[in-house]
């Protein structure tokens, strides 16, 4: 079985932290750079992951703010 992409397995986490309650409604997220930095990747594989969460309702872009979970 192949490894899961890196963008996948940040989104995976990240969608862990929201349903376990870690990140509460409303919480942001951390910036990309601080993703970046905590998973070693580049900008575009957080984004991907960003992007999925969104797709799936779970988080929410504030353009110039930053991401937010959605509210429940």
């Amino acid at each position: 079985m192949p490894a899961k992409p890196k963008w996948e397995r940040i989104a995976d986490e990240i969608r862990g932290k929201i349903e376990s309650g870690e990140l509460a409604s409303g919480a942001q997220l951390p910036s990309t750079a601080q993703l970046r930095a905590e998973y070693g990747v580049s900008a575009g594989v957080v984004r991907q992951a960003i992007l999925v969460l969104q797709t799936q309702g779970l988080v929410e872009g504030v353009h110039g703010v930053g991401v937010f979970v959605s509210e429940s």
